[in-house]
């Protein structure tokens, strides 16, 4: 394994963190501007519909899946400009 690899896990891992966290802020305010007041469903609520469940859990993963290649991406560019390696 390089050592630039090695030496990009620890941030790899905090930028996994950070990303999950705004990842959960874009989600809830994307939710509300789709005119839902209150928090996303969760897969057990007895009193929501299987659209809005599956709807909210589509968008859920898609926004994290984007927010963490973003913030993945970031992380091994500035990786390469400081080290000049790519950490992949």
């Amino acid at each position: 394994m390089k050592v630039s690899k090695i030496a990009y896990k620890p941030l790899g891992l905090a930028l996994g963190a950070v990303s999950g966290v705004i990842a959960g802020a874009v989600f809830k305010q994307a939710w509300k501007i789709l005119g839902h007041d209150e928090d996303a469903p969760d897969a057990t609520d007895e009193e929501r519909t299987w659209t809005e469940v599956v709807l909210a859990a589509t968008m859920q993963g898609a926004i994290f899946a984007a927010v963490k290649a973003a913030v993945d991406r970031g992380g091994a560019t500035a990786t390469r400009r400081l080290t000049g390696t790519w950490p992949g």
